[in-house]
């Protein structure tokens, strides 16, 4: 993380500091860390705050521009703290004649807070608020660099998305729209617009997040037998809402109806394509209230062309809105525009959540639903430096560990270090690990600020230990371990004897190591993509494995083979530049002494 890329809130908020205890009792045995808040008083000398906390000590009003439409109740509440202009429909040359004179700036998607914005605004803008969840009409690199705060409205949609979710489903299955578009065009097509029953029909939920799990909760209402695919979602609130957590080809392939509640992330980025339509039911239908990119909007219309898909109901396209589609012109889809948050309810509680969020960054509190981080003190950011990108990447090994249909609910991490247990700042690290677990199937961004929130939303529960290690406290950490318990694990070879995942990992030269899988010894730098294999430890094996690679042009830059004893079972690392294709890690797999293997991107 560079310094560029965080906003510093020690000297923006003096009177604000976020405390991270951490303790520890034996060389062997720790406690876990819980953090607080904390708020100190005011100094008397106002040229030591920003200008947004003067405004609360002087009764002086900040000034919060409102680019677009927003609910009534939003401005309102806005209007208590601060002096509102509603300006609609602003040029963007306007927008950044204007932003100099605002403290805050609400927009919807229609508006672009670019660069330019933000260096128009000469330091005064503090706050931006996006009415919604996206912010890619946000640039969130400028803001950090100019020190501003970007927060959205990520839960008041929910309800409403689930209910345009149901409605595609319900009106897909009896062809409500094109039975509509006959009926007013003359036509008494009774015969042809014969519909399908939903009643003890198979929905497969594709990411059992706040909108997914509404989607389950109403369709098993209508009599649907209900499955789910997340890697986070935790077993015990999915059997809560009756529904059985699967892998995601299981879910694919047993499905009757699939509706899409994934965010769009480069793993998810056109999941549904010619490959996983193969794998699907002929006849599946299929619901999009998500991102249209998750969706190879081109493998769907071959889809439906060849009746593997018979219908699907579309709200979000990969580009919108879309023009000449081939894919909103075929007769067995359904779509709208965009319509998920569009209920009079729903824009109102956006309102709302995004003024709450602005008002209370205004006020100098820590926004739980910030998009961009504060920066910790710059020395301690220039000693953990390495340790952070080693957490992250710790964090993403370990959670592509994790079996299909496992959800991740308990993690552990320990910390080997010879500081003093008051001298070693772990919230950064912390937040990193927990960015390297929910990021790479995620639309959340996590940072320092809502790592902690985002965590505990997903109903993941990060415990922090340390191992107080003899030696000398120059280094901040000698390891960072990470466990996640009560998984099946892909790589059976990652589990300890005690059954969890465990990766560990050091920092060498600067650079960030996995030093441990499971109970196996080895030594990879993190940088590039890691294949790891189990194998039975015979001569020639790392040969074999190059020479596979190097036919297909992948460059491998580290090898290392941690082993129980010679000539037994040992685990191969090794890290490649390239992506492997399918074809060469098949290969691999089927080399006689590998046992089992996986590929984990870093």
């Amino acid at each position: 993380m560079a310094a560029s890329s965080c906003i510093n809130l020690s000297s923006k908020f003096p009177s604000l500091s976020w405390k991270s205890h951490l303790s520890s009792t034996t060389s062997t045995s720790t406690s876990t860390s819980t953090s607080t808040f904390s708020i100190s008083p005011l100094r008397a000398h106002h040229h030591h705050y920003p200008r947004f906390v003067i405004f609360a000590m002087c009764s002086a009003k900040p000034t919060v521009l409102v680019a677009e439409k927003l609910g009534e109740a939003g401005v309102n509440l806005l209007k208590q703290f601060a002096d509102v202009d509603c300006s609609y429909n602003l040029t963007h040359k306007e927008l950044c004649t204007k932003i100099s004179l605002c403290d805050a700036l609400i927009v919807r998607s229609g508006t672009k807070v670019s660069r330019e914005v933000f260096e128009s605004s000469g330091g005064r803008l503090k706050v931006v608020g996006r009415a919604g969840v996206g912010i890619d009409n946000v640039d969130l690199a400028a803001a950090t660099e100019h020190g501003c705060l970007v927060v959205n409205a990520p839960t008041a949609n929910t309800v409403a998305a689930a209910e345009h979710g149901i409605a595609l489903l319900t009106a897909m299955a009896r062809n409500i729209a094109q039975a509509d578009a006959s009926l007013k065009a003359g036509k008494w097509l009774r015969n042809k617009y014969v519909g399908v029953s939903l009643v003890g029909k198979t929905l497969a939920v594709m990411g059992f997040g706040k909108v997914g799990s509404e989607v389950a909760r109403r369709a098993k209402g209508l009599g649907m037998h209900v499955i789910a695919h997340d890697p986070y979602a935790p077993a015990d609130r999915a059997r809560a809402t009756g529904v059985e957590l699967v892998s995601f080809d299981e879910a694919i392939a047993s499905a009757d109806f699939i509706s899409l509640h994934m965010p769009l992330t480069p793993a998810t980025n056109k999941i549904l394509n010619d490959e996983t339509f193969a794998k699907m039911k002929k006849g599946v239908r299929i619901v999009n209230v998500a991102r249209g990119g998750v969706i190879d909007e081109d493998a769907l219309v071959r889809a439906l062309d060849a009746g593997i898909v018979a219908q699907a109901a579309l709200d979000v396209f990969t580009v919108e809105p879309p023009k000449d589609s081939k894919l909103v012109q075929h007769e067995n889809v359904t779509a709208t525009p965009h319509l998920g948050a569009s209920t009079m309810e729903a824009q109102e509680g956006v309102a709302i959540e995004i003024a709450e969020a602005v008002v209370g960054a205004l006020n100098g509190e820590l926004a739980a639903t910030a998009v961009n981080a504060p920066m910790v003190p710059a020395e301690v950011l220039s000693e953990l430096k390495p340790f952070v990108a080693l957490a992250e990447k710790l964090g993403r090994l370990a959670v592509q560990l994790v079996a299909g249909g496992s959800g991740v609910k308990s993690v552990k991490v320990i910390y080997g270090s010879a500081r003093a247990p008051d001298d070693l700042d772990t919230r950064l690290l912390r937040a990193m690990i927990t960015k390297g677990l929910i990021e790479p199937i995620s639309s959340s961004f996590v940072n320092l600020v809502n790592a902690d929130f985002t965590a505990k939303q997903r109903g993941l529960r990060i415990a922090e230990e340390r191992s107080l290690l003899n030696g000398s406290p120059e280094s901040p950490l000698e390891f960072i371990q990470v466990q996640i318990s009560s998984v099946d694990s892909k790589f059976a070879s990652a589990l300890s004897d005690s059954g969890e995942i465990r990766v560990e990992g050091r920092v060498k030269d600067g650079i960030p190591h996995v030093t441990k899988v499971g109970s196996f010894e080895v030594d990879v730098s993190l940088e590039g993509s890691i294949i790891l294999c189990r194998q039975v430890d015979q001569p020639g094996m790392i040969g074999k494995v190059g020479s596979i690679l190097s036919e297909e042009n992948v460059n491998v830059s580290f090898m290392s083979v941690g082993r129980i004893a010679p000539r037994k079972h040992a685990v191969m690392a090794i890290g490649v530049d390239e992506e492997p294709t399918k074809e060469s890690l098949k290969r691999i797999g089927e080399i006689p002494a590998v046992e089992e293997f996986v590929y984990l991107k870093i």
